[in-house]
């Protein structure tokens, strides 16, 4: 596919696009899809929409950053879309990784991966393939959900400057490219796309504004944007780029239909005609899964049916079946990836396969062992009753600290503060895990829209559980409940304890080895300190843990392991008197210390408490 042939200009005043045809090929082809890095959890799917007649390119992206529905959701629609004239691009899931597991980023945030970035990851790879795209295209929209509301000045804390929300954001208001001298005014685009925009939306509370970021500019706030996609389309290929931030505040559909106002607004603009325009929001259901096993034909199984396989059988997905064709993926509990679609699996223990649109849950076929070479489908019995379900097997699978934990019904969790945890999903055989409300008292995923489901965050002990609605309100156990149709089926302890120092080892230049607990003293030599060797704590394999030395000056400087305690700067400067040493665990700090003692003299007495 060739570049772009002429640059886009738009004159301030009558608004006009002074473009020649675009490049794309005309209708020799309406429609093309293409999968790059298949069957990863990483999957991209790119679809080129070509109108009968030849016209501009405009590129959507949605979904770079995970916990934006609103924005992937809209441009989702957009690939089933038919022209009459002009090209689209569509990317509906740049980050289909982090949108299952509903996150913002998974190793960085991939929309700022656009600028010199050294580190390399699926991110990487992902953001290549969008700079092609950028390069085939005449315009650029990225798609997000984002904070509040934007205003040009301070009206309350949820619209001011600082909010994105409500925006069309652009990297400058007009913009003056340095190797072709192209003149792009962003800003007046922009404000005529607001314009048509706010005619359709009700409440002035929730009309749109341009929101210029000056990101070149010295004094920007928002110089991290000097590695986002718009950056990158406009610097290096003087195209107009624009960031459309629906509010996270609004519900998710309003949030689609805003963001569909804008592209049909940029669409009119650049006379990218559509023919058939539409809008799906139901909710997500599984049909059926195609799953062979070993190397057996496949079989269809549809949801909540039961597949009876021998143990150490091979199953493979190679066929999810549900009322949406995008976003899908299925997930084997316990094995695998997050995707394990077209992925052969071994099969030892019983699971169940659960179907996801995006991070939506639409349903479950389960997997059981059965005699050897007897492989059968078993039908479901229709919805299990309540009680059923409570006297039936149901067990937790978390992480703690990335580690896969699974317990049983009303078992105990027990976790250190400042522990980062993650209720992943509720295991039964006896009901669709995606029909049950998993909820944990005392903390909040998402305060904007706090529908009680709680499985997918992580969660810092350290600081995002509120006290009041621990057990007795004393913060030290909190629940987690599992209720189907608001009845109570199942229920998981959560014991908090406080981080424990218990004591910490220092090795000596005559080479002995010494203990100390908490609020012992030593007395050291200033030319020879001791080394920190070890340290006990109750927190498991001392994740998170940190030793600090604040001296005199009130400064904490972190201490290594196995390297003296001063070194020959400190030890030649101000004297260093009774410096205590504190230990951090994942933001809690320990209430407890050592105090080191540099005496004036040589003499060297031990007062170590063992």
């Amino acid at each position: 596919m060739t570049k772009r042939l002429t640059h886009i200009f738009l004159a301030v005043t009558a608004l006009a696009w002074l473009l020649a045809a675009g490049s794309f090929p005309a209708a020799a082809q309406e429609r093309v899809h293409t999968v790059f890095f298949q069957g990863t959890d990483h999957e991209l799917n790119v679809y080129r929409i070509y109108g009968q007649q030849p016209g501009k390119t405009i590129l959507l992206i949605g979904g770079i950053q995970g916990d934006e529905p609103g924005g992937f959701l809209s441009v989702d629609l957009y690939a089933d879309i038919s022209l009459a004239k002009g090209n689209l691009i569509v990317v509906p899931r740049a980050n289909f990784h982090s949108i299952v597991l509903q996150r913002r980023q998974i190793n960085e945030d991939m929309n700022r991966k656009f600028g010199p970035n050294k580190k390399k990851g699926y991110e990487t790879e992902v953001v290549a393939i969008l700079k092609k795209l950028i390069a085939e295209s005449d315009l650029l929209l990225n798609m997000h959900d984002g904070s509040g509301f934007f205003a040009e000045t301070w009206i309350s804390p949820t619209r001011n400057p600082k909010k994105f929300g409500q925006s069309i954001i652009a990297d400058a208001d007009t913009y003056v490219s340095r190797k072709s001298n192209v003149k792009l005014e962003l800003g007046e685009l922009a404000r005529e796309v607001c314009k048509r925009m706010n005619l359709h939306i009700k409440d002035p509370a929730h009309f749109f504004r341009f929101n210029n970021h000056r990101t070149a500019e010295k004094d920007s706030h928002h110089k991290e944007q000097r590695g986002s996609a718009t950056y990158y389309a406009l610097t290096q290929y003087d195209i107009p780029a624009f960031g459309i931030e629906s509010s996270k505040s609004l519900p998710l559909e309003l949030k689609v239909r805003h963001h569909n106002l804008a592209v049909n607004a940029f669409m009119e603009l650049l006379d990218v005609v559509p023919q058939t325009p539409g809008l799906n929001l139901e909710k997500p259901l599984l049909d059926y899964l195609v799953i062979a096993v070993n190397d057996s034909l496949p079989v269809v199984l549809k949801n909540q049916q039961t597949l009876k396989v021998a143990q150490g059988d091979r199953v493979t997905i190679s066929h999810i079946e549900a009322n949406y064709e995008r976003g899908l993926s299925a997930d084997l509990v316990g094995l695998g990836a997050i995707n394990d679609l077209r992925k052969p699996t071994v099969i030892r223990a019983p699971t169940r396969i659960v179907v996801r649109k995006d991070y939506y849950p639409c349903g479950s076929v389960y997997i059981d062992i059965g005699p050897p070479a007897q492989t059968a489908v078993m039908a479901a019995a229709g919805s299990p009753a309540k009680t059923a379900l409570r006297s039936g097997p149901l067990f937790f699978k978390l992480k703690r600290n990335g580690v896969t934990e699974y317990f049983n019904n009303y078992g105990r969790f027990k976790i250190i503060r400042g522990d980062i945890f993650e209720i992943v999903d509720v295991v039964t055989t006896v009901a669709d895990p995606s029909d049950l409300v998993v909820n944990l008292k005392g903390f909040v995923g998402q305060r904007s829209l706090n529908t009680g489901e709680d499985r997918g965050y992580r969660i810092n002990s350290g600081k995002d559980l509120w006290k009041r609605y621990s057990l007795k309100k004393k913060g030290r156990q909190y629940q987690v409940i599992v209720t189907l149709e608001d009845v109570e089926v199942g229920k998981l302890f959560i014991d908090l304890a406080e981080p424990e120092f218990k004591h910490a080892i220092f090795g000596f230049a005559d080479g002995s080895l010494r203990c100390f607990t908490p609020g012992s003293t030593i007395d050291v030599r200033p030319d020879s300190p001791p080394q920190l060797v070890a340290l006990a704590t109750n927190i498991s394999q001392n994740t998170g843990v940190r030793a600090y030395l604040s001296g005199p000056r009130g400064k904490a400087r972190r201490i290594k392991l196995k390297t003296p305690l001063f070194s020959d700067r400190e030890r030649s400067s101000s004297p260093l008197e009774n410096c205590p040493i504190a230990w951090w665990c994942v933001g809690a700090r320990f209430p407890w210390a050592i105090y080191i003692l540099i005496p004036s003299t040589d003499s060297h007495k031990s007062k170590e408490e063992m």
